[in-house]
């Protein structure tokens, strides 16, 4: 299911994605990418992106791929995604246009379909993302684990 439209109200209002600039660009089948433009009021001593939006990235990548494992519409009405741990490798200088991508694993996608089916109240995964430039350098890779549940 492309649920793009849904990943973009959803992330759009979380203050953090806003002053970061945080664009959905799709978010489709348990995949997704995200991306911004390096705000010069978030970059660190040598001008790159600051850890605290590289994370953003990886959160909101991890999310969009989240919310695109619901396989219906609707499907991600009452699920609360919550993260637990975060982790980041940094590797080159974050500058410009930054897309942050995620793909659920098998196993992910399906626990996580499985809560927004209903047949499951709980799920936890690990989202996987890499952050590259415009050149297609990655310059970060990060992992969130999610507890996710149905209200």
């Amino acid at each position: 299911m492309d649920a793009t439209e849904l990943a973009r109200r959803l992330l759009y209002p979380i203050p953090a994605h806003q002053t970061l600039g945080l664009e959905v660009l799709r978010a489709a089948d348990g995949a997704a990418e995200v991306a911004a433009e390096t705000p010069p009021a978030l970059t660190n001593v040598i001008g790159s992106l600051h850890s605290s939006g590289l994370i953003t990235l990886v959160d909101a990548a991890g999310l969009a791929a989240i919310i695109a494992a619901c396989e219906e519409p609707g499907g991600f009405d009452g699920v609360v995604p919550l993260g637990a741990a975060a982790r980041l490798q940094f590797h080159a200088p974050a500058r410009g246009r930054l897309v942050a991508s995620c793909t659920l694993s098998d196993d992910a996608r399906t626990a996580v379909a499985a809560v927004c089916t209903g047949a499951a109240n709980r799920a936890r995964t690990t989202t996987e993302a890499e952050v590259s430039d415009a050149e297609g350098v990655v310059v970060c890779r990060g992992t969130f684990d999610w507890s996710i549940r149905r209200r």
